[in-house]
């Protein structure tokens, strides 16, 4: 089995690593920079609580480099993956499989779905339809990513917490090549559960995503602060509302309420949101594909989500003034 992890920082150096050091598969790596350069010389280095593996899996610059694969684990930003898809597109053969491993909605999200909104182009994380066009939607397995990691130093992964990559067909089957990957990752030590209806979990992840990310980039505080507090707890309960409205509305089912997510993100602690971080580092924030794609969506169903729409103003303002749109 060759597996391609394409944008191997944090989550994509965990998943190869793993996947590397079991033998479960022949694993390449593309990266670029001082984290390519120092995982070609010194080997792909992870610790994880007392534990610390060193794997030397290829990593090249190019998808040339690597030729076709069976699967391709993308652990991009939702914001690198437009510019990324004509290489990503280079990956693949004719049954080759795009595991989509990034944060949001994904632009696979109305394949298969079924109804009215069957084959609809999800705007905010597919502008025009080029995605779907470089990476057709039925190539596509969903994956919720639930560890948290962090590059370190160039080639240096840290793992602080989690196991669980939860992985899905669009259609909602059980499919031999999603077996097959879940097979994989459980025998690099993750747990890989397939889920019959995965676009549930997607908005569970989202639900939390699209609240309290936005509201940390516009005060600067980290969870335990946004959620003690009761007008910022307010808002996020808000916006969580006005999206779980829209999701039910497309058929999605929310396994907790709302105040319970809420608790979840409490117990996080004295966490910087990945919005957040990138504000301060001057990165591409993930505007549109945690909270601008669920005003999309508010259009599509026609519902008026006021609170998402005001905070979703004040974050694109906020990315313009800091030039991480």
């Amino acid at each position: 089995m060759r597996i391609c992890v394409f944008g191997a920082g944090a989550i994509g150096g965990l998943m190869a690593a793993r996947l590397a050091a079991s033998g479960a598969a022949e694993v390449t790596i593309i990266a670029r920079g001082p984290h390519l350069a120092a995982m070609q010389q010194n080997g792909l280095r992870l610790r994880s609580g007392a534990e610390t593996v060193v794997v030397h899996p290829r990593c090249v610059a190019t998808p040339e480099e690597a030729g076709p694969q069976d699967y391709v684990i993308v652990t991009l930003k939702a914001v690198g993956l437009p510019p990324a898809a004509p290489q990503i597109a280079k990956l693949l053969g004719p049954e080759t499989a795009i595991v989509s491993a990034v944060n949001g909605i994904p632009w696979w999200y109305f394949h298969r779905i079924g109804g009215a909104h069957e084959g609809r182009l999800v705007e905010s994380v597919d502008p025009g339809g080029e995605v779907s066009r470089l990476l057709p939607p039925e190539r596509a397995i969903g994956c919720i990513v639930y560890p948290a990691a962090e590059v370190v130093e160039p080639g240096v992964i840290e793992h602080s917490y989690g196991d669980r990559f939860t992985l899905g067909e669009p259609s909602g089957e059980r499919t031999p090549r999603a077996e097959a990957l879940a097979k994989a990752l459980v025998a690099a030590g993750f747990k890989a559960p397939i889920r019959p209806r995965i676009r549930d979990e997607i908005w569970v992840k989202l639900w939390g995503n699209l609240a309290f990310n936005p509201i940390s980039a516009l005060t600067w505080n980290t969870l335990d602060q946004l959620t003690a507090d009761p007008g910022q707890r307010a808002v996020a309960r808000t916006m969580m509302l006005e999206a779980q409205e829209i999701g039910q509305v497309l058929g999605v089912r929310f396994a907790i309420d709302v105040d319970k997510r809420i608790a979840g993100a409490a117990e996080v602690g004295a966490h910087r949101t990945s919005m957040l971080q990138d504000l301060e580092r001057g990165r591409p924030m993930e505007v549109e594909a945690l909270l601008g794609v669920v005003v999309e969506f508010a259009d599509l169903t026609g519902l008026p989500a006021p609170t998402c729409r005001t905070v979703l103003a004040l974050l694109r303002a906020r990315a313009r003034a800091a030039g991480c749109l």
